[in-house]
């Protein structure tokens, strides 16, 4: 177990550089025009993974770091270039966790490569979970698994919803109900290939923000997977199924285990919107000039400022910590992982706010990037768990009560 550190060593520092270069010369003068296309940018993913920042060796090394902070140091450095093109090149790490936290060492080694394909042929991954009529409340999931023990074979129905890479993925992640009866706890994950018959993307969502990110339904229609394809297999299942049919406790549902390791890199995402606004807020405040001096000069500016450089600080210290306590293995007694997640996800919304008001109407209208990284902000407050659910997880950390 790493000892943690407020200071980065001397490959984080390279690492942080390395990414920040990139997303400064790549990534921010293909942002406007991604933005308004709402396309995915696949030039720009292409572009990363022929450096190797889009690859299964980057995503393991930053995964492995033993002081969990070289995620977040990443997912910050690339999401203050752009946040829709951040999720366009790392949505894929979503459906890269969903095998981790929930398969076998088998297929971890077949699938998590054909999550990235290769420079030449990049290849994209998807975790689908929300569906229509259950969004926070992933208990209530009516896409169904059921297995045709003649066949070997899982046949799913339903429809998720608000997927990143919906459809366009070559590697879908699906968590399904197995026994309704049992609620989340009767949940399973499946990873479905490509070209998969029964499976095919639904409509497609225009956004307010991250327009750069794909996302779609995922449409399930009497879709066929051989039996192996079950994340974590069937005899782990039927164990677990059991012990919950007796009432008795069993580990993390499929669900759950995703998003409890990705909610600091979420946050991480969120802060590096937060810096990018305050940054840019910072170099405009020092510029303009009204009734003859800088407007920084004004303590109504000035103070701003400064309050916005505390909470990102205070932001990005929360991401840091729930980082390394995943990686460090450490219990979250406190419901750090959602701490970090909120906190930074509503930073960033009112940073974002913050950088407007200061730079007046020039923030308002899409000539300077304050606009889009405001509308890029909101859903840090909604994906991934809202705001009002992550005070419900820590509320319940606290108090040991079943608070609804």
């Amino acid at each position: 177990m790493s000892d943690f550190s407020l200071d980065l060593n001397e490959d984080q520092l390279q690492l942080q550089k390395w990414v920040h270069d990139f997303s400064e010369s790549v990534i921010r003068p293909a942002a406007h025009e991604w933005d308004e296309r709402e396309e995915t940018p696949w030039p720009v993913i292409q572009e990363a993974a022929k450096v190797g920042l889009y690859s299964l060796d980057f995503v393991a090394n930053a995964f492995g770091d033993p002081t969990g902070i070289s995620l977040p140091v990443v997912m910050e450095e690339v999401a203050w270039g752009d946040a829709g093109i951040g999720l366009a090149i790392f949505g894929t790490t979503l459906g890269v966790v969903g095998i981790t936290a929930n398969g076998t060492p088998e297929q971890v080694g077949e699938w998590l490569p054909q999550c990235f394909g290769t420079a030449d042929d990049v290849k994209l991954a998807a975790f689908a979970v929300s569906e229509p009529d259950a969004g926070s409340d992933v208990s209530s999931l009516r896409t169904r698994a059921v297995y045709d023990e003649a066949k070997d074979e899982w046949v799913l129905n339903g429809t998720k919803t608000w997927i990143t890479n919906g459809g366009i993925a070559d590697v879908h992640v699906v968590v399904a109900s197995v026994d309704p009866e049992l609620g989340s706890r009767g949940h399973a994950s499946f990873v479905i290939g490509p070209n998969t018959p029964g499976l095919s993307q639904g409509q497609k969502f225009k956004k307010m923000g991250i327009r750069a990110s794909h996302t779609a339904e995922v449409i399930l229609d009497d879709c066929r997977i051989p039996g192996r394809q079950l994340l974590g297999g069937k005899e782990k299942l039927d164990d677990r199924l059991a012990r919950a049919r007796e009432g008795k406790s069993s580990r993390v549902q499929a669900a759950m285990a995703t998003f409890e390791a990705s909610r600091p890199a979420v946050g991480a995402q969120a802060l590096g919107i937060a810096r990018a606004a305050y940054e840019f807020a910072l170099d405009y405040a020092k510029e303009r000039k009204q009734f003859g001096r800088a407007i920084i000069e004004n303590q109504a500016i000035a103070f701003k400022l400064a309050n916005m450089h505390m909470h990102i600080d205070a932001a990005r210290l929360l991401v840091w910590r729930a980082a390394w306590m995943s990686r460090a293995g450490k219990k979250f007694e406190g419901a750090e992982g959602s701490q970090s997640k909120l906190y930074a996800g509503e930073t960033a919304v009112w940073v974002t706010e913050e950088a407007i008001q200061i730079l007046g109407g020039y923030g308002y209208v899409r000539e300077h990037p304050v606009e889009r990284w405001h509308r890029d902000s909101k859903i840090y407050t909604i994906f991934e768990g809202t705001s009002e659910i992550q005070r419900l997880v820590i509320a319940r950390a606290i108090s040991g009560i079943h608070i609804n």
